[in-house]
């Protein structure tokens, strides 16, 4: 009885929580709860009613599969404390009965158990055969492992016991808080076992209340489900708290939202009041951010057009000059909001023209108009590494000699807040040549910031040190020259701070600010501080210096100076405003003048060029790229024996002299065959070893070098432009110079050489009269050689001497004589060797003085050499032809035959180690040469692809230039056009 009471008013506890719920939670109405038939006693009259059919909890309740019983409703009034002691009574009843039920179910259960177990247990096979797969260290585990002390050192059941929750204690706690929350009510539901809190919902169909006549047999389905639906009521009450979260959530944020674009409309108002506080005051323009990225474009394009920067070019930009270290950098910085210039002290540093165009974006960021690198103008690295590569830049810039470039670098800095305009730093003028400098340094820094200034609609930032004399600036002057009328010059006075401590009459700034004291006029004054001086100084803390200053100055609080004419705040505000006036007011004007430029150049085109496409230097290069690839590519239709032809004559060319000088005519000498043979051997196989490897593949290498250059070189009929010709040769020259033949080719080439060479046998008649073919051929072209060098010693003849009236000099004929007297030795001595004894040729120089020549014996030597060489020529033709039927008696090995031909046998073997050389040169260079000197043709057409300065040098001519000039024109007013058309937008 306890423990029922508890339950009740545990449930009693969860309805009133649930009640609670509906009243606080509106989706919470959709649930359908017991909590809905709670009678209150102070109402006797209410009746029960049915709660509708909800079909989205219908379909999960455990409850609607259970069987329907009719029930007697009943009638919640103030006399039902009296059937209290019935409805306990039978539920004590049941309770006993379930007791029976419990035990039965134990003892079934437990037979039925022991019977599945037995079943499973004969239906498992035997795996004893499979005990080797488990390891040893298992089998044994029950001897090195004590189970018993284990089991001993668990707890035991009661001490488990206590550390599960007190029931009754959570039952007491649940029913005071029933008392506490829902005071007055009663509670009346179907409680079904004595254990734990189960809480019934009733079906949506049936009634709030069902008797409790139906027997225990469907206890456990009940249970099921009603845990079931208590998760689902659990997660559906935890996913309405969340939507309730979201949209609390959400109404919060969009307020916080609507207050935060109120005050940031308020800012923008109250920002707009400070600028007009003066009549003068300048009004910020909004601009979108592409519209400054545009015209950055055009200028760009622009500057490569006109690097010279000629008057053609007068769309506006903002010229930054001052004298040098009067603060000029840190002004365009302070502008910038970045210290993105290099510094020195007293030197200068900006050698170059640098363009920086200022754009608004979400990040403060750098990068330069030939690089994809953005600079990070937050983080100290990359600012100094920005430094580094503008001075890198710079350096490179300045040619050998010179102190300034003309040549323009290109930045874009974007970052919150920044005024949108370009700006053109130029370097500083100087009244004096320092040493180091190029004598020329003052000159062309005058006439770079001329070029600059002249252009009419140029925006002049004049920038002068207050910290200085007045009378001592230069450039003033140079303003005045360029802008009579100062109708698009801004004056700025640096260093204020300083000029206000050492200048005695604050009037005297005065009289600056208000263009009294300098000849020059301008649009605009303004006063700034850009810091203390000290380069380590972050933009922040001199944006707080100068504020600071100038609310303390006297110059303000005296009203020498207005509020709109200080701070680099106002000035960059006041130069962008100008800027852009200058811009709506000069761009179509530039626009039609482009416009007129490029008819013309287009009618220059048709006039001089009809037939021909207006190609540019890039699109010239890429269709010469095309055509140098498929010349390339020809280079594999050569037919395999185009290429041993060649090879195979110019190897013998090559190395012809060295057979007949130093391996035939040395073996001929020789007494015998045996002996002619030996040297023979030995002279090829030092050749092989040591020269005749390297000499193949540089011929080969000659080779391929000759085809390539003749498919290069060769015209095509009509369709050959001479334009080409320059960039072919070029890119012939280098892809030459930079191919490197195999090394390992001439290791391979040198065994097959030498197993050519070691064989001498000649298999048929053909071979043999070929042989003897191409030692005939190579003896007649010798002989006529040597016929050649003995008429150039001895003269013309008789015959050339009366048709061609010429005569001999008194060398030749010495020579003459000389050779007369040596051809009689030879003929006395057919068998002479192939040197002159001194002996003999003391007796021919005696035999010549004797008719009155006086002979030198090394010129004696030099004529025998070539006479000797005529004779054994002849010789050896005589003998070639006696061996053309000496093919038999060389199968027979010239056994019983007087005639022997091995010098038939020695040019055989040459004739065949050429052939073999030749058609390994040909598979080499088909399979690995070629390729590889297209992909270095492709390399050298892509390095020169990345040279601007290459292609310049090697396609010029008027046509190229004229080309060119037309696609810039038709660029920069192409985009001029899109750019005056979203200006137009903008207004």
């Amino acid at each position: 009885i306890p423990k029922l009471t508890q339950t009740i008013a545990a449930c009693g506890v969860i309805e009133s929580t649930q009640v609670l719920f509906q009243a606080i939670k509106s989706p919470l109405q959709n649930l359908h709860l017991v909590s809905r038939s709670i009678h209150h006693p102070y109402y006797p009259s209410t009746k029960f009613q049915r709660p509708p059919l909800r079909i989205s909890i219908q379909q999960y309740s455990s409850l609607n599969r259970l069987p329907l019983h009719k029930t007697k409703l009943l009638n919640a009034k103030h006399g039902y404390q009296s059937h209290r002691n019935f409805w306990l009574a039978r539920l004590a009843s049941r309770l006993l009965k379930v007791r029976y039920l419990i035990l039965g179910s134990a003892v079934g259960g437990g037979y039925t158990a022991k019977k599945t177990y037995e079943q499973w247990k004969d239906m498992i096979p035997d795996l004893d055969d499979y005990k080797w797969i488990v390891p040893d260290f298992v089998w044994d585990l029950d001897e090195l492992v004590d189970i018993e002390k284990l089991l001993k050192a668990l707890p035991d059941a009661d001490d488990l016991a206590k550390l599960m929750p007190d029931f009754d204690k959570i039952g007491e706690s649940l029913a005071s808080l029933k008392g506490f929350l829902s005071p007055g009510y009663n509670l009346v539901s179907e409680v079904i076992g004595a254990s734990d809190l189960l809480l019934l919902l009733g079906s949506p169909g049936e009634t709030a209340f069902r008797a409790t006549d139906q027997g225990y047999d469907n206890d456990k389905q009940f249970k099921k489900g009603l845990l079931g639906e208590l998760i689902l009521l659990q997660q559906q009450i935890q996913q309405h708290e969340e939507e309730a979260r979201r949209a609390a959530g959400t109404i919060c944020s969009l307020k916080y939202q609507r207050m935060l674009e109120r005050l940031e409309k308020e800012n923008k108002e109250l920002r707009k009041l400070v600028l007009q506080r003066d009549d003068k005051g300048i009004h910020q323009r909004k601009l979108k951010k592409s519209l400054i990225d545009m015209y950055s474009e055009v200028l760009d394009i622009l500057s490569d057009y006109d690097a010279s920067y000629n008057t053609q070019d007068h769309l506006p930009r903002v010229v930054v000059v001052g004298d040098q270290s009067a603060g000029k950098t840190s002004v365009l910085e302070m502008i910038a909001q970045a210290r993105i210039f290099p510094r020195g002290s007293g030197e200068m540093m900006t050698r170059s023209p640098v363009k920086v165009t200022l754009s608004e974006g979400p990040h403060h960021v750098a990068l330069f108009k030939d690089s994809s690198r953005e600079f990070d103008l937050t983080k100290e690295e990359d600012l100094a590494a920005l430094r580094n590569e503008i001075e890198i830049r710079m350096r490179n810039s300045v040619k050998e000699g010179c102190t300034v470039s003309t040549e323009t670098i290109s930045l874009s800095v974007k970052g919150p807040g920044l005024q949108r305009m370009v700006l053109v730093d130029l370097p500083g003028v100087i009244s004096t040549v320092t040493s180091g400098m190029a004598p020329d340094t003052k000159e062309t820094i005058f006439s770079i910031s001329k070029a600059y200034m002249q252009n009419p609609n140029a925006i002049i930032l004049c920038i002068q040190d207050g910290s200085v004399d007045a009378e001592r600036s230069i450039v003033t002057d140079l303003v005045s020259q360029m802008d009579p009328q100062g109708k698009r010059t801004i004056f700025v006075l640096t260093k204020v701070d300083l000029a206000e401590k050492n200048v005695a009459s604050p009037n005297r700034i005065q009289q600056i600010i208000e263009g009294k004291l300098f000849p020059m006029k301008a649009l605009g004054y303004f006063a700034v501080v850009t810091g203390k001086g000290n380069s380590s100084e972050s933009i922040e803390s001199i944006k707080e210096y100068e504020e600071e200053f100038f609310q303390n100055s006297k110059l303000l609080k005296t009203s020498m100076l207005k509020a709109h004419q200080v701070t680099t705040k106002n000035l960059s505000l006041a130069v962008s405003d100008c800027f852009w006036k200058m811009v709506r007011e000069s761009v179509e004007q530039q626009a039609d003048a482009f416009k007129a430029t490029r008819f013309n150049l287009e009618t220059e085109w048709k006039n001089n060029y009809p037939r021909l496409r207006e190609l540019d230097r890039n699109e010239l290069f890429e269709k010469a790229k095309n055509e140098i690839l498929d010349e390339v590519i020809s280079l594999t239709q050569v037919t395999p024996k185009h290429w041993e032809e060649m090879l195979e004559k110019t190897l013998w060319e090559r190395v012809s002299t060295h057979v007949i000088e130093n391996i035939y005519l040395p073996a001929a000498q020789t007494a015998n065959s045996g002996t002619f043979n030996t040297t023979v051997d030995i002279k090829l196989k030092q050749w092989t070893d040591k020269q005749l490897p390297n000499k193949a593949v540089e011929v080969a290498w000659e080779t391929l070098q000759e085809e390539f250059s003749r498919f290069m070189t060769e015209r095509r009929g009509k369709e050959h432009d001479d334009i080409f010709d320059k960039l072919k040769q070029a890119v012939k020259e280098e892809t030459i110079k930079r191919h490197k033949w195999n090394e390992r080719a001439e290791d391979s080439l040198r065994v097959i050489q030498h197993n050519a060479l070691e064989d001498r046998s000649i298999s048929d008649k053909q071979q043999w009269d070929a042989a003897i073919h191409f030692m005939e051929e190579t003896l007649q072209s010798r002989l006529k050689d040597t016929e050649s060098v003995i008429e150039d010693m001895v003269g013309p003849n008789w015959k050339k001497r009366w048709l061609h009236w010429v005569g001999r000099t008194k060398e030749q004929s010495i020579r003459n004589e000389t050779k007369n007297e040596l051809e009689k030795l030879i003929k006395c001595n057919e068998d002479h060797p192939a040197y002159l004894a001194n002996d003999e040729v003391t007796t021919v120089r005696k035999n010549l003085e004797a008719r009155g020549v006086a002979v030198d014996p090394c010129l004696i030597k030099d004529t025998w050499h070539q006479i000797y060489r005529r004779y054994f020529l002849k010789s050896a033709l005589n003998h070639c032809n006696l061996c053309r039927r000496g093919f038999y008696y060389y199968q027979r090995h010239f056994v019983d035959s007087e005639l022997e031909c091995n010098d038939i046998v020695l040019f055989w073997r040459i004739q065949r180690m050429l052939a073999i050389t030749a058609n390994t040169l040909r598979q080499q260079l088909t399979n690995t040469e070629v390729r590889r000197l297209e992909k270095n043709v492709k390399e050298v057409l892509e390095d020169f692809a990345e040279d601007n300065e290459k292609k310049v040098k090697l396609l010029t001519g008027k046509r190229v230039q004229l080309a060119e000039d037309l696609k810039k024109v038709r660029e920069i007013q192409e985009k001029l056009e899109a750019f005056i058309e979203a200006l137009h937008q903008e207004k």
